[in-house]
């Protein structure tokens, strides 16, 4: 059998990575998990979870995600700081490229997680960092007394503009339908904030400032009517895209670059597994990722036993 530099080859640091890199060292796998920049992944971005089991008052996302690492770090797990370029999964011995040269392993799981999606609209470039974030928990300190602009209706958007209203004194919500997606109890809580303005069935369609974002223009889908709101911060949270641009035609993807699996977390090619937000699934929590994780590490064990 060609020589391998391991048996499993985990791409990305956030929960579903760690979780899989716990269940692969505890399996006695010869495993590395690659990470381009720090563990994590988006819940570092996420003020609070309480929807997490085993944290009954709740925990920050940088919190879990330090709990994760040093759990996986004590069992053993290798984490490397190492950007992946490409993947070569044409032969039973998968060839990952990477920024310090290339890795052989027998499979691969591909946990490379997702990133928010930009509205694509004027100015959006030209102010992000100077305005625009999606990252409320990063950059809402900076807008204390001022007036912020939030865009979404999920349960991030929801959850991020109640925590920007620790620091702004007004926060516009703006959905493009007219009701929001967000799970119950957020929206109660948003709808009882008096700091949240919202502005329904509604697109931000322009954004303007000098050196920075000073007002956004914002169009009503019924009416089309527009108006400008003077802001002093636009943070966006419209959905999420894959990380997948690295795996090219490598493995199946849907039309939206997500990764398509079935129920035991295998892609299109033996041996390569994926799990967490990057895959093709109806839900994207930490839950979920950490499920998923568990199904791949223990497919790609059974897959690693079958090819020995």
């Amino acid at each position: 059998m060609e020589k391998v530099d391991y048996d499993l080859v985990i791409i990305g640091g956030g929960p579903a990575g760690l979780t899989a890199g716990i269940y692969a060292v505890r399996a006695k796998l010869n495993v590395v998990l690659f990470e381009k920049l720090v563990p994590g992944g988006q819940i570092i971005i996420t003020d609070w979870i309480e929807n997490y089991p085993g944290f009954p008052d709740g925990i920050s996302g940088t919190d879990l995600v330090d709990k994760m690492v040093q759990q996986a770090k004590r069992l053993g797990l290798k984490i490397e700081s190492n950007e992946v370029i490409s993947l070569d999964l044409s032969q039973q011995v998968k060839k990952i490229s990477t920024d310090n040269g290339e890795i052989r392993s027998h499979a691969v799981i591909i946990a490379c997680g997702a990133h928010p999606r930009k509205l694509d609209v004027p100015g959006e470039d030209l102010f992000y960092g100077r305005g625009i974030s999606s990252c409320a928990t990063c950059d809402g300190p900076f807008y204390r007394n001022k007036t912020v602009a939030a865009v979404g209706g999920g349960d991030t958007a929801v959850q991020e503009s109640i925590f920007l209203t620790k620091f702004a004194a007004k926060v516009y919500l703006i959905h493009r339908r007219d009701s929001l997606r967000a799970t119950k109890i957020l929206q109660e809580r948003a709808f009882s904030n008096d700091k949240i303005e919202f502005i329904w069935d509604s697109v931000v369609t322009g954004l303007h400032g000098s050196n920075g974002l000073e007002k956004i223009v914002v169009q009503n889908l019924k009416t089309k009517e527009t108006k400008e709101l003077t802001v002093d911060g636009c943070f966006v949270w419209v959905g999420i895209l894959p990380n997948t641009d690295f795996i090219k035609n490598a493995v199946e993807l849907d039309k939206h670059g997500f990764i398509i699996t079935n129920f035991k977390m295998e892609t299109s090619v033996p041996g390569v597994f994926a799990a967490g937000d990057g895959r093709k699934t109806p839900l994207r929590q930490v839950s979920t990722a950490v499920g998923d994780a568990a199904i791949a590490a223990f497919s790609a064990e059974q897959y690693i036993e079958s090819i020995k």
